[in-house]
């Protein structure tokens, strides 16, 4: 992976810089990412990114290129010195990626000098907002989906790179697989695509397109039928494919009624195995609305890799404490309360969730029921835990599914309302 130390904002090295001058650089600090609200609507959040982040983190190394980039734009020699030679030395803890967070929930904590932990502000927020987005609304896309499988689709929609994170953060949240090329490669996600209707248009007959497509991808194959008619298109699959074909795709249309409609002419016309796919504009809401209709797949694109109205997670990076002492941000609007949080799942002994409780400073209780949140991810600035790559994703996976499982049936609901848990903040004397 190229270097990953300019994906961030100037003011971190104006503030290492200054840092430096007066010899505050060195001083050991604490740093937290959280999300002060969930977005409108939302009542849980999902963590995603966080083997991203520490992917980009072993590349946040400043070579030549960056350093004399650096000069050109006027960074004083004495800050440029100390950059050529930094190395992150302290410890990450987080909520480990497929986790729930909540209103406050210390998702990210960084542990080290200011000078190493503040210069990473930008790149862990960059990449903790976009996934913790996309994965939070792939979650209630599934959760609307119930036992039907969802394919991701919205690589046209979004930036080349954005696309692949966001292909990763849906399948993390349970998508099944994802039309992305790169991201199969990148994270070993199964991919899945059939074609547009250029590649009908480009024959001189629906037939020709859809003969040539079986021919050469075989019967299993997924045939678009909504480019002319699709009572005419249903009838001109069957008899190119036969009635083992695998699959038809609707696009377009009243989505309800043209899958009730499809469904009952396949199996009219013996295909009664073959699956109905349906894509199109689709949103968790959208797909909740077809939950009665005879669809076997959905085809999710501008709305997952958007955050399906939340484009980010809303997090923040937060210094909260200085050699020890709680430090905290005042302002009537956006007060928090400082000192390095440690935050519990408390669950009924049924294994419903029923609040997140903070302790600033201290070290909650934990019953037998109840489970601490945070996981070691850096030691000395070394890399702890799991796997990386795509190896990292089936844990998440399985993960989200189990505590999806522990929360209120309400709080799953995809009405507006507050979050699934309340979070319980409390303000210790240390520990």
């Amino acid at each position: 992976m190229p270097s990953t130390a300019l994906l961030t904002d100037r003011y971190e090295l104006t503030m290492l810089a200054s840092a430096l001058r007066d010899d505050s650089a060195g001083r050991r600090c604490v740093f937290e990412a959280f999300a002060r609200r969930l977005p409108e609507g939302r009542r849980y959040g999902v963590v995603a990114g966080a083997a991203r982040l520490l992917d980009a983190l072993e590349s946040f190394r400043f070579g030549p290129e960056e350093l004399e980039a650096l000069d050109r734009a006027g960074l004083d020699a004495a800050t440029l010195d100390v950059l050529a030679d930094w190395r992150f030395t302290g410890d990450v803890d987080g909520y480990p990626e497929g986790e729930l967070y909540f209103p406050g929930s210390p998702v990210l904590t960084v542990t080290g000098t200011f000078g190493e932990a503040v210069v990473l502000e930008t790149l862990a927020l960059s990449v903790l907002n976009h996934d913790c987005a996309i994965a939070s609304a792939a979650a209630r896309m599934v959760t609307a989906a119930g036992d039907r499988s969802l394919i991701e689709m919205g690589s046209r929609r979004t930036h080349e790179e954005a696309a692949v994170a966001a292909a990763r953060a849906a399948y993390l949240a349970g998508f099944s697989s994802t039309s992305n090329l790169e991201a199969g490669r990148r994270y070993g996600i199964p991919t899945a695509g059939t074609a547009a209707h250029s590649f009908t248009l480009l024959h001189a007959t629906e037939a020709e397109a859809l003969r040539a497509q079986v021919d050469a991808l075989g019967t299993d194959t997924t045939l678009l039928v909504d480019t002319y008619d699709i009572a005419a298109g249903i009838r001109t699959a069957i008899e190119v494919a036969g009635p083992e074909l695998g699959a038809i795709r609707i696009d377009s249309g009243d989505l309800a009624v043209l899958a009730k409609e499809a469904r009952e002419l396949l199996d009219s016309l013996g295909a009664t195995r073959t699956r109905i796919v349906l894509s199109g504009d689709l949103d968790e809401w959208a797909i909740a609305g077809l939950g009665t209709a005879p669809v076997d797949v959905y085809g999710v694109g501008t709305a997952v890799v958007t955050g399906s109205g939340a484009p980010t997670a809303g997090m923040v990076y937060k210094l909260v404490e200085v050699e020890g002492r709680p430090v905290a941000k005042r302002s009537e609007h956006k007060a928090t309360i400082g000192g390095r949080k440690t935050a519990v799942r408390r669950h009924r002994e049924t294994g419903t969730a029923t609040e997140e409780v903070l302790v600033s400073r201290g070290t909650p209780e934990v019953g037998e029921h109840d489970r601490l949140l945070q996981v070691p991810l850096v030691r000395d600035g070394s890399r702890v835990g799991g796997p990386s790559g795509g190896a990292a994703l089936e844990a998440p996976r399985d993960h989200l599914r189990r505590v999806l499982r522990t929360v209120p049936w309400e709080g799953l609901k995809l009405s507006r309302g507050e979050p699934a848990l309340p979070t319980v903040l409390i303000e210790g004397s240390g520990s």
